[in-house]
C-alpha cells in the first residue's frame, strides 16, 4: 500500500508522468524503492547477506543503491535516478524529492550513525553529495552539484562547493 501512495505521489509531483501505470513500470526510482521495502524488511531480521544481495541486484537494474539499513520515509521521489547512492545510516523522512547523482553519504568508517537525516519536504538537486551525520531541515533545498557537509536549517537554499546559502532575507 505505501508503495501505490508513492506512485500516486510522483504522478502528482512530475508533469511528464502520463499515467500511474507509466509511473510503475517505468520509473526506476519507483523499483529501487520496491527491492528496498523488501531487502529492509530482511535486514530487520538480521538477514544481513540475503538484504545486501537484494539490493545490489537492484543497483543492477536501476543504477539506484540504497543500502538496506537505510530509513525511508514515505512518498520518496527519485526523479531519473540513476547514480544515487543513499548510506547504511541515512535518513530520509517524508515527501523528500532527489535528482540522479544524489550521495547521502558517510565521512567515517565506524559502526555509528555517519550518513544524514533527512527532514520533510527538502529537494537534493542532481549531483549534490550530503555527507556526515548531519541535518538538511524541512522543507530546504540544495543546488546541483552542491557539497554539503554541515547541517541546515529549515527552510534553507544551498549550492556551491562548498555550499554556501543562496537565500536572501
Amino acid at each position: 500500500m505505501a508503495l501505490l501512495d508513492t506512485v500516486r505521489s510522483i504522478k502528482r509531483r512530475d508533469p511528464a508522468a502520463k499515467s500511474l501505470l507509466e509511473v510503475i513500470l517505468l520509473y526506476p526510482g519507483v523499483h529501487a524503492l520496491f527491492y528496498y521495502r523488501i531487502a529492509r524488511v530482511l535486514y530487520q531480521l538480521k538477514l544481513f547477506l540475503l538484504a545486501r544481495m537484494i539490493s545490489q541486484f537492484a543497483r543492477f537494474l536501476t543504477g539506484i543503491e540504497i543500502h538496506p539499513g537505510a530509513k525511508i520515509g514515505k512518498r520518496l521521489f527519485i526523479d531519473h535516478g540513476f547514480g544515487v547512492v543513499i548510506g547504511e545510516t541515512s535518513v530520509i523522512k517524508d515527501d523528500v524529492m532527489m535528482y540522479h547523482g544524489v550521495t547521502l553519504g558517510s565521512k567515517k568508517l565506524v559502526q555509528s550513525k555517519r550518513h544524514p537525516t533527512i527532514e520533510d519536504r527538502v529537494v537534493l538537486g542532481a549531483g549534490c553529495k550530503v555527507i556526515g551525520d548531519i541535518v538538511i531541515g524541512h522543507d530546504s533545498m540544495i543546488g546541483a552539484n552542491a557539497v554539503i557537509s554541515k547541517s541546515c536549517d529549515p527552510h534553507s537554499i544551498l549550492g556551491g562547493v562548498p555550499a554556501q546559502s543562496l537565500k536572501k532575507n
